[in-house]
């Protein structure tokens, strides 16, 4: 029999002593440092999020005859009916349909192709092509669409003026050029952010991959298509989901558009727009406005998954 006085063998992969001290302590550090992220994750993101909540129950109703004010009633998901039987707001997200199917391509497709531009052996000045593509996103949405509005009004265009004086007359404004006016301001501040992410890819690429696809008689065109765009594949896909994302947040470049005459951008042509015509333009009514908002919400949390999941075969393992 063995003693009594003998001691337990503790099990395998047990830690005791100074091991699961230094454990608890680095997972103490770790808490520590991890704690104001969640803090004003919290504060920034989940507390916004659940007064929204709160808000799209609730309603302004006028009390007695008119002459009481307002008092606030529980309407429960009356607003979300409301807001999806709303013509108005079906049709934003037609809107953000057909300018995602114009624009997301035609940035994708226009950054890949001057990234791998910049990377070819023609290329010259790499460095302020770069630079000078990427200076109009340092460029806030606001002040880009306002230069692009003072450029499209016909009363004070220079590019207006000029096109007059080649007999071509044009409103830029108008209902025929809704999408390519939208679409142009945002190629213009986007294609620069994705040049310098898919050219990045592209200087991580070993040279030896294309040095050995040049010895081997490849020329550029086939060394860019069938080498250096599968292996940037990454990064195409991620810009995809962030170029899908942005469709469904544009909101200041239609919104000073349509402030600028516009004719084909009404006050509520994206569902932004839509939420803040209801919350501060039309009606006051928060509800409907934090509704429409957690719906947008909900639908580019679906639509970014479907991107995930369709980018999934394109992404590098």
């Amino acid at each position: 029999m063995l003693s009594k006085s003998r001691g337990a063998v503790p099990r395998r992969g047990t830690r005791t002593g100074p091991v699961a001290g230094r454990n608890r302590r680095g997972t103490g550090a770790a808490l520590v440092l991890m704690a104001p992220f969640f803090v004003l994750f919290a504060l920034a993101t989940l507390a916004p999020i659940g007064y929204a909540i709160y808000l799209s129950l609730f309603a302004q109703r006028a009390s007695g005859l008119g002459f009481g004010g307002t008092r606030t009633v529980w309407v429960g998901l009356d607003n979300y009916v409301r807001v999806l039987t709303d013509g108005g707001y079906t049709s934003s997200y037609l809107h953000i349909a057909v300018y995602a199917l114009v624009a997301v391509p035609l940035v994708l497709g226009l950054s890949v192709a001057v990234a791998l531009l910049l990377d070819s052996a023609y290329a010259f000045g790499r460095r302020a092509a770069q630079l000078g593509l990427f200076v109009p996103h340092l460029v806030p949405g606001v002040i880009a669409a306002l230069l692009w509005a003072y450029l499209y009004t016909p009363q004070v265009s220079p590019v207006v003026s000029a096109l007059n004086r080649l007999s071509v007359h044009v409103n830029l404004l108008g209902h025929t050029f809704s999408y390519p006016t939208l679409v142009n301001v945002v190629l213009w501040e986007s294609l620069g952010y994705n040049i310098v992410i898919y050219y990045a890819s592209l200087q991580a690429i070993p040279r030896e991959m294309t040095e050995a696809a040049v010895v081997d008689g490849s020329g550029e065109w086939r060394t860019a298509w069938h080498i250096k765009l599968p292996l940037i594949r990454s990064a195409v896909a991620l810009t995809a989901i962030f170029s899908a994302i942005g469709a469904m947040q544009l909101f200041a470049e239609p919104l000073l558009l349509s402030d600028a005459g516009a004719v084909g951008i009404t006050p509520t042509w994206t569902p932004n727009l839509y939420a803040y015509s209801a919350a501060f333009t039309r009606s006051n009514n928060y509800g409907v406005a934090a509704a429409a908002a957690l719906l947008l919400a909900a639908f580019a949390a679906v639509l970014s998954f479907l991107v995930s999941r369709w980018a999934k075969p394109w992404q590098q393992t």
